[in-house]
């Protein structure tokens, strides 16, 4: 296929429009879900759904299609991504996705005439838990996992409800089962790290999603004073911390690429500077495409912050408040992807995503891929999120390409 007559212009103005859905000035989008900016994006697709030819609808929960019906209306080829927004997030992550889906469908609408199967776009409702303490629920209810009863006591910071929320909407919980089959999910997205941009490739293809461990760990000692307690009778929970901190940060950078591990938070209990630290709590976040590696890892460094409390006559409670095992793109499409770039001679990486995507969740129940186009300089939940438009086009051409394949 040569894809002629594309116009870049337009994604590029359909994006800077769908930004004003919760922009401001310097300081971002901030699209949240069910608020105002959120219904307004949301029926700003919609209607741009309609104008591109597509029969939009939404479901009970709040996603939000664009359909061209295929010969074959039940089997769904499907692409998209979320609609909603970090607080001061950027103008691509999320968005960009659906607006490629969009455009890519139209295009082969327009070139090749109604597919074999039906191809429809997504503009998930919700996947960044920037609200309310919950994420994917876009996807999670497409896939079939929400409990209406894990909803009840959730709350923003506003002590709004949930439910409370989506019922004000419009929207509520799937009183239905869509008789539909996606036989396929395409999610595009911006990288939101820098290895295509320092490797120099246009496109990434996805082949893991990492599994993800969170903990929380408390050392406790003893506070005292800074000046009359002599440095063998201390009981230092900041200094057992450190030595904690950077035996698990040695013995990954010895496991190596792609194991990676960080502590982003650390609090003192007193906090002052003249006190002995009776009390460290920090974050421990794990990541790794294989769940065997990363638990092997994470077993040593358990048995490690032991021995150093042990040795400090420390307490150590280790509380694990995330657990996600890695989740593979399925083989067959990963295949499909990178055929295409061969055949077009396209500048792509193979290559894992180190952050969670709609296509995790997607993934349980769908065959499932993801694609990426560069993030400059890695930054993305940031009002400096950007992409070159010439990454951003070869991103919705490889998406043409994939979707042409799949349900023409």
């Amino acid at each position: 296929m040569v894809i002629d007559g594309f116009n870049q212009k337009e994604l590029e103005s359909l994006i800077e429009e769908l930004s004003t859905y919760g922009g401001s000035d310097g300081r971002g989008i901030t699209r949240l879900l069910f608020d105002d900016n959120w219904i307004g994006a949301q029926n700003w697709l919609k209607d741009m759904f309609v104008q591109k030819g597509l029969d939009a609808y939404y479901d009970d929960v709040g996603n939000l299609y664009g359909r061209l019906e295929g010969y074959d209306t039940e089997s769904v080829i499907m692409t998209g991504s979320h609609v909603d927004t970090v607080v001061s997030g950027g103008k691509l992550d999320g968005q960009y996705g659906i607006i490629a889906g969009m455009m890519a469908i139209e295009y082969l609408k327009n070139q090749y005439g109604t597919p074999k199967k039906t191809l429809e776009v997504v503009s998930m409702a919700e996947e960044e838990g920037s609200r309310f303490p919950f994420t994917f629920w876009g996807s999670k209810n497409i896939v079939g996992t929400v409990r209406e009863e894990e909803m009840t006591e959730i709350f923003d910071e506003n002590g709004i409800g949930f439910k409370e929320a989506l019922y004000k909407t419009g929207f509520g919980f799937n009183k239905k089962v869509d008789d539909k089959e996606i036989e396929a999910f395409i999610e595009l997205h911006v990288e939101q790290g820098g290895v295509l941009e320092i490797e120099k490739n246009s496109i990434g293809v996805v082949h893991h999603i990492v599994g993800q461990k969170r903990y929380i760990v408390t050392v406790d000692g003893e506070a005292n004073h800074a000046g009359t307690t002599p440095m063998g009778y201390r009981r230092d929970s900041l200094h057992g911390a450190a030595r904690m901190i950077c035996e698990i940060m040695n013995k990954a950078i010895e496991y190596g690429d792609p194991l990676v591990a960080t502590t982003g938070k650390l609090d003192l209990v007193p906090n002052t500077s003249n006190v002995v630290p009776g009390k460290a709590v920090f974050t421990l976040d794990i990541r790794h495409i294989d769940k065997h590696i990363m638990n092997e890892y994470i077993e040593k460094v358990m048995s490690l912050m032991k021995e150093i409390s042990e040795e400090m006559n420390l307490g150590l409670d280790v509380e694990k408040y995330m657990n996600g095992d890695p989740v593979p793109m399925d083989e067959n499409l990963v295949e499909v992807i990178r055929n295409q770039c061969e055949e077009k001679g396209m500048n792509y990486r193979m290559m894992h995503s180190g952050a969670g995507h709609d296509a995790q969740i997607m993934a349980l129940k769908v065959p499932t891929a993801l694609i990426f186009v560069p993030s400059h300089k890695g930054i993305s939940h940031n009002p400096e999120e950007y992409t070159d438009l010439r990454d951003l086009v070869e991103g919705v051409k490889i998406l043409i390409e994939t979707l042409y394949n799949l349900a023409y």
